[in-house]
């Protein structure tokens, strides 16, 4: 699952999931021949500077369907519509965009923060029946229109809501590691009945324990499946440039695993986006999440993680909540495939989110002329 590959800032480690990474929101899968156990993966980006391609021998590789269909695949970023066309919002519905056949090319949106829970968030206390699996999945399906073309969210990171993550009296007489597979169990569930459409996400909370959090990590990723991990600091209450015993081991086992790390930015006390410097500093072969653009009620901290992703080769920027101007000032100088596509739904809609985007395939100044690559 893991290799080095070189870039011009040295080798670092990543896994097959990276490739959200560098295709920014957009992926093509091209089938190629099977072969035998070691035929190789080729994952190059292009557009921007020279390509990148790493090889991860198919061995590596578990659970390939939770993200792409199989080792003997090439992935590459191209356009998916004609670059010339504008912008379409129909008044009335449209039919369900229409699925690409087996073996042939199939594009790709990946929405990396979604929450499907059959037990309504305990913190946030929204209005309505749990946002269940099948839901998310209508809600996936819309469709969605994007520069004119009706386009579906394909795959979805998905992971427990955050209030249903608290150690609490609400666990009774659960220990920790007990605790951990409770409130991950229906992720786990629909990961299981929908491998084509969800990867699951572990939620780390070190107050079940450190040692049985990283226990966990290392289970939910090997047994499982599982490609990221997200930390929670202001929902867990721990500051993760300080609480270094709870971060570290946590951090260790995510680096050993190639996994990626999402955390929570946007909130004060525990989550303003400089919080996690240290770590992103101290752990240069993981790649960083900055969930929410580090915007969230608690403040608007965007220009961190900009600044943050500037100048760290391991960091990258969720682009829900964002203000849009902000998104498209930041687009002019990050690497397109530093801004990921993020809805953070429940509560949010991911079409906005996905408006945010296309929005810098419109003409300047609201936008900056872009392809969908």
């Amino acid at each position: 699952l893991v290799k080095h590959f070189e870039t011009d800032r040295g080798p670092y480690i990543t896994n097959a999931v990276i490739c959200l990474l560098y295709t920014s929101l957009f992926l093509e899968v091209e089938q190629r021949p099977g072969g035998d156990g070691n035929d190789e993966l080729a994952l190059q980006r292009g557009g921007h500077g020279s390509a990148m391609v790493r090889r991860a021998q198919r061995r590596h590789l578990r659970q390939g369907p939770a993200l792409i269909a199989g080792a003997d695949e090439f992935i590459a970023p191209l356009p998916f519509t004609n670059p010339g066309m504008g912008v379409s919002m129909p008044a009335q519905p449209a039919p369900e965009p229409p699925r690409t056949p087996e073996g042939t090319e199939t594009r790709m949106i990946i929405d990396i923060s979604c929450y499907p829970t059959q037990v309504v968030d305990l913190a946030w206390q929204h209005d309505g029946d749990p946002f269940t699996g099948e839901k998310l999945l209508a809600m996936m399906d819309k469709p969605y229109y994007v520069n004119g073309k009706p386009r579906r969210i394909d795959k979805a990171f998905i992971q427990p809501p955050q209030g249903n993550t608290i150690y609490t009296w609400t666990d009774g007489e659960l220990t920790g590691m007990q605790s951990i597979d409770a409130y991950m169990a229906y992720t786990l569930a629909l990961t299981r009945q929908h491998p084509d459409r969800f990867i699951g996400c572990f939620v780390y909370n070190p107050r079940c324990g450190v040692k049985n959090g990283v226990e966990a990590i290392e289970r939910y990723v090997k047994e499982y499946g599982f490609k990221m991990v997200q930390f929670q600091a202001n929902m867990h209450a721990y500051r993760p440039d300080r609480a270094l015993d709870w971060v570290r081991p946590a951090l260790d086992k995510c680096a050993e695993l190639g996994v990626l790390v999402k955390v929570h930015t946007g909130d004060g006390p525990y989550s303003i986006p400089s919080e996690w410097a240290p770590m992103v500093n101290a752990y240069p072969t993981v790649p960083f999440i900055m969930a929410h653009f580090g915007v969230q009620t608690g403040g608007v901290y965007c220009f961190e993680p900009y600044q943050m992703a500037v100048e760290k080769a391991n960091v990258y920027c969720e682009s829900g909540w964002c203000l849009q101007s902000r998104i498209v000032e930041f687009a002019k100088v990050l690497p397109k495939h530093k801004i990921l596509f993020g809805s953070d739904t429940p509560p949010n809609e991911p079409g906005m989110w996905l408006r945010l985007l296309e929005v810098l395939c419109t003409n300047p100044p609201q936008g900056l002329n872009l392809d969908e690559d």
